[in-house]
């Protein structure tokens, strides 16, 4: 045979343990004559095991997996509801600003958004600066009421707490609750407030003072200041208006009921103090600000954005007293350890929903937006890490870019262009009518019809086919602002088919805005007012309960003034009780 070559019947597969043993069996068998016994086999081999091994590892491995995404899952849900996540509680210096746009709510951004497209010829695709902010919206109902109003809405956010309407940081057991404001002013942060409204107003008011009921506003003047507050001063910068409360009763311009002059007396503990446009400007938007800053530019209420753009030189606007706060706060704190919390609130816009006032809607919304984008510059341009969060107390007037006319079927349209050619805000002209009554006396009634078509509503309104009828109530109601302004917002609306139900607030739910979201996970999606107010204190990492047990220890009860009668702190049946039929006395310039 040759050497490389097999023989044909052997098998080139190499021996094991277990044929060697075979072979032997079967030699055995041959040479003693007797069967061979069975073959001893191996029940479980190594292939078996292997087998086993590998199942088990998958097994494991896939349970292990399954648990991870589920924890993850978790994770990411928790920090979707609200739940304070990681990376809200940030260590180091940080900022944090607060914007309220008081009463405004989703339909404000529509009829906003499209008559500002109209205005400037802008394509649908044009959006406001806080569209591209939206990250969630609020709950606003109140402890009292399924609507809430503007005190209540406000402790919300600076207590985190649910209370009564009316309660100025005060529960419906009528005891204080700590503030966010007030904490971070104990934890060190520098503290400040800026609105369009009186300073005394139910939202600022809510962040630096404590009184059973919104209208003590007289109160609230001596504890923003630091009088009567028994933790002392805790606002650093004050902007806004509502002078009147701040002045003695002996003062000419003053409202309040007794002869306190707030206004002297924190110029001696060390307020600086500017009331007019002349002293603004000499902040030189921030750079020349001493603090404590007491700035009063009102004696109520800084006129509407479309009223006061005539009177530039009188009041600053809602953004230059922003980029003034900002920059008075930044250079504080710049060689601090901790940063500045400011709340700014577009106050107006919820004036403009009482009033059922379309054009000064639209142009309180406009300024918000561009405060809020000054804002967001602000914060792209500063070192020090910083938040902004913006949102709503609620909604006013029930506004709907819809309105039915008449009882056929409606057509789907609303009339931007109607609001481009009203040179001023309802309540505005109504104010201007009365004064001309006043002036003219002898006037007939034809001759004063003539004046308040050609005057008010043409010039006015921009509206050129006012009926007699519309004319006529406007004549019948000369002499009162208030039911006047009712009648030119109405003649206006009509036109632009902008639709209202209510001269008061609605539960409609409000939108939540952000810088970024970075930050602010525990607030995207749909939450409780009062989650808000948490966010807030847990950025800011401070503790609002420590204020709340300080203040009752201190007393603060004997500072909350009157209480509201039996009844006004619960909540009112949500079921109907058949006040169809109650009449409307109009308070009409008790907005709340």
């Amino acid at each position: 045979m040759a050497k490389n070559q097999q023989p044909l019947l052997t098998s080139s597969r190499p021996s094991t343990p277990e044929s060697n043993d075979r072979h032997e069996e079967e030699e055995d068998a041959l040479l003693t004559g007797q069967p061979k016994p069975p073959s001893k086999r191996y029940k479980y081999s190594w292939p078996f095991w292997r087998e086993v091994g590998l199942f088990t590892w998958a097994t494991v491995a896939t349970a292990l997996f399954i648990i991870l995404a589920v924890l993850f899952q978790h994770n990411r849900e928790t920090a979707h509801l609200g739940h304070c996540s990681k990376d809200v509680k940030l260590s180091g210096k940080r900022n944090l600003i607060f914007m309220v746009s008081d009463g405004m709510g989703p339909t404000s951004l529509s009829l906003t958004r499209s008559f500002r497209q109209t205005q400037l010829g802008l394509p649908a695709s044009d959006v406001l600066v806080l569209d591209q902010h939206l990250i969630g919206q609020s709950r606003t109902r109140s402890s009292s009421s399924l609507i809430t109003d503007s005190a209540a809405g406000a402790t919300a956010f600076s207590c985190g707490k649910k209370s009564y309407n009316g309660a100025i940081s005060v529960l419906p057991d009528h005891s204080p609750c700590g503030t966010v404001l007030e904490a971070a002013k104990r934890a060190g942060y520098t503290t400040g407030l800026v609105v369009t409204t009186r300073l005394t107003d139910a939202t600022p008011a809510c962040f630096a003072a404590h009184v059973n009921r919104r209208d003590e506003e007289d109160t609230i003047a001596e504890q923003m200041v630091g009088i009567g507050h028994p933790l002392g001063r805790m606002v650093d910068l004050l902007m806004g208006g509502g002078r009147c409360h701040f002045l003695s009763n002996s003062t000419v311009g003053s409202c309040r009921g007794d002869e306190k002059d707030v206004r002297t007396m924190a110029e001696d503990d060390g307020w600086s103090y500017v009331s007019d446009r002349k002293a603004f400007d000499g902040l030189k938007l921030g750079s020349a600000v001493e603090l404590p800053l007491l700035g009063l530019f009102a004696h109520e209420d800084i006129p509407y954005e479309v009223d006061r753009r005539t009177m530039e030189d009188t009041y600053p606007s809602l953004d230059q007293m922003t980029k003034t706060a900002l920059r008075a706060l930044s250079d504080a704190t710049k060689d601090g350890d901790q940063g500045f919390f400011l709340m700014i609130e577009g106050s107006r816009i919820d004036h403009a929903g009482h009033g059922n006032d379309p054009v000064a809607q639209v142009h309180e919304v406009l300024a918000y937006d561009k405060a809020f984008a000054s804002v967001l510059e602000f914060l792209d341009k500063d070192p020090v890490q910083g938040v902004l969060v913006g949102t709503s107390d609620h909604e006013t007037g029930g506004l709907a870019t819809a309105r039915q006319l008449h009882d056929r079927y409606p057509i789907y349209q609303w009339y931007p262009d109607v609001l481009l050619n009203s040179s001023h805000s309802s309540a505005y002209l109504a104010y201007a009518l009365a004064h001309a009554r006043s002036q003219h006396p002898d006037w007939s009634s034809d001759a004063l019809a003539e004046h308040v078509r050609t005057h008010f509503v043409e010039d006015g309104l921009g509206v050129y086919d006012a009926t007699d009828e519309e004319i006529d109530r406007l004549v019948d109601n000369a002499h009162d602002p208030w039911p006047a302004s009712y009648v030119f917002a109405d003649i206006i609306s009509r036109r632009a088919q902008v639709g209202w139900s209510t001269h008061g607030h609605s539960a409609v739910d409000v939108n939540i805005y952000a810088s970024e979201q970075k930050h602010v996970k525990a607030l995207i999606g749909n939450h409780e007012n009062t989650e808000v107010g948490k966010f807030l204190r847990d950025y800011l990492n401070v503790d609002v309960d420590d204020i709340t047990k300080e203040l009752k220890e201190k007393g603060m009860a004997s500072f909350l003034g009157h209480q509201w009668v039996d009844g006004q702190t619960h909540l009112e049946p949500d079921h109907y009780a058949g006040d169809f039929k109650r009449s409307l006395n109009c308070g009409c310039g008790n907005v709340r």
